[in-house]
């Protein structure tokens, strides 16, 4: 880890920058190409605007470190997230702060530790099991909808027991379409209340009131019986009890349950699509993970004990997080002046963090632009920088779900890799496009053939 600077430092502001709007526009415009023109012509650290509200981007590990783990209780997620997503979600664990974040992180973080989660990978490989049945030989499929399907219906299980939800059933409708709005929102520099009579905002009220109320029914019914009779997160989080005794409230649950399917399906979805396309494009490599596969699994169901004898379908889902990484970039609001790296961050701004651009440092990840998933081999993993790798975060707010995702991921390759294979459908053009997105989903639906195989 590179030592960080004690003597403070003036941070460089882009010069040309529209009067009014700041770089808010080339941002909304094309924003994975400014962040990295960000790098590529200011170096780690160069300050901005977004309208009147200034900001400071850090690129290097040991800034995001500080950022994020030192002084990761020094700033908060700011206005935008906690405007947008308590409207709609309420004050769930992404975007509560302070001593409540802490409280809440507390309660709920049991059902996510390795020790729990294992339980958990049957039901993620019975289900890849069971989409894969409905494939037919020769089928165009959208690759894209296939892995959402798969991880809403996953998560379904996991957190509420519930045997059908997928992005065509009717609680999958409302959260794509409530998560969608909450994407389209953090874009817009000024930020309209959802009770305005505006278009769109009657159907995602809609929305969060139907998924609100089947939750506050699956409680009811909880309720009913033992609580120790399920196993699903829900159930988990009814019988949790803070350090005083009490239990969560009714509406505190709703708006956590939410916060879990929301990032529990989506960014493993789009990090499996991205893996599926990366495979596709790179033939010896796609060999390379089916014969792993082949050889250790012999035509059995995968288990989380063999994820540890699947070391290269793991590589390649580490090398999709690095070149696509799901959260592309992410901000934190200085909650008061902050130094960082010498560089002092003033009360109210804004510190931008992107993975996109990390995880395209040369100087850690040599020819970055390449699907090499053999970098994160055990020799050469230990020469990457801790946080260069940066795919759920870091600090006291790292992703809640980073170990389960970093199971699921994999045992989707495996179980589905032993299966079928997929064929790009050419003539397609797969670009990543995070507008109006919480993630870095590609621009377009991605269409594949599967071949069953033998």
């Amino acid at each position: 880890m590179v030592a960080l600077s004690t003597q403070e430092k003036e941070i460089p502001f882009l010069k040309q920058e529209n009067p009014l709007m700041g770089s808010l526009l080339e941002h909304n415009r094309d924003r994975l190409n400014f962040y990295m023109r960000l790098w590529q012509e200011h170096g780690n650290v160069v300050g901005f605007h977004f309208g009147p509200f200034p900001g400071v981007a850090f690129f290097a590990p040991e800034q995001v470190r500080s950022i994020l783990v030192e002084h990761g209780y020094d700033f908060d997620k700011g206005v935008a997230i906690h405007t947008i997503f308590r409207a709609v979600v309420g004050d769930g664990i992404f975007s509560s702060e302070g001593e409540f974040h802490r409280r809440q992180r507390k309660i709920m973080a049991p059902p996510f530790q390795p020790r729990h989660i294992v339980s958990y990978a049957d039901t993620m490989v019975r289900y890849s099991e069971q989409i894969q049945r409905q494939w037919q030989d020769g089928e165009k499929i959208l690759i894209n909808h296939a892995m959402t399907d798969l991880t809403m219906s996953i998560i379904g299980k996991v957190l509420f027991d519930a045997d059908v939800l997928k992005e065509t059933d009717e609680l999958g409708n409302a959260f794509t379409m409530m998560f969608s709005y909450v994407g389209k929102e953090l874009t817009r520099l000024i930020h309209l209340p959802l009770g305005w009579p505006l278009p769109g905002h009657a159907q995602v009220r809609t929305a969060a009131r139907l998924l609100q109320d089947r939750l506050r029914q699956m409680i009811r019914e909880r309720r009913m019986r033992p609580l120790d009779e399920r196993n699903d997160v829900l159930s988990l989080l009814l019988r949790a009890r803070y350090d005083d005794g009490s239990a969560m409230d009714e509406d505190q649950i709703i708006a956590e349950a939410l916060t879990l399917f929301g990032a529990g399906h989506e960014t493993t979805a789009v990090a499996l699509t991205w893996a599926w396309y990366l495979l596709t494009q790179n033939p010896e490599r796609y060999r390379k993970m089916r014969q792993e596969v082949d050889t250790v699994l012999q035509g059995r169901s995968p288990t989380y004990d063999a994820l540890a004898q699947l070391p290269y379908t793991v590589q390649v889902f580490k090398e999709a997080l690095r070149l696509y990484p799901p959260a592309y970039a992410f901000t934190r609001t200085a909650l008061k002046d902050v130094l960082i790296d010498g560089y002092r961050v003033r009360k109210n701004t804004v510190a931008l963090m992107a993975p996109w651009v990390m995880h395209r440092n040369p100087e850690h990840f040599p020819d970055p632009e390449r699907f090499e998933p053999e970098r994160f081999g055990p020799e050469r993993e230990k020469l990457i920088p801790r946080y260069a790798f940066l795919p759920f975060g870091a600090g006291p707010r790292i992703c809640l779900g980073n170990h389960f995702a970093m199971m699921e991921g994999p045992l989707l390759l495996a179980t589905l890799a032993q299966r079928v294979s997929f064929e790009f459908v050419s003539g397609q053009q797969v670009i990543p496009n995070p507008s109006n997105t919480l993630t870095l989903r590609p621009r377009d639906n991605v269409s594949m053939i599967v071949r069953r195989r033998v």
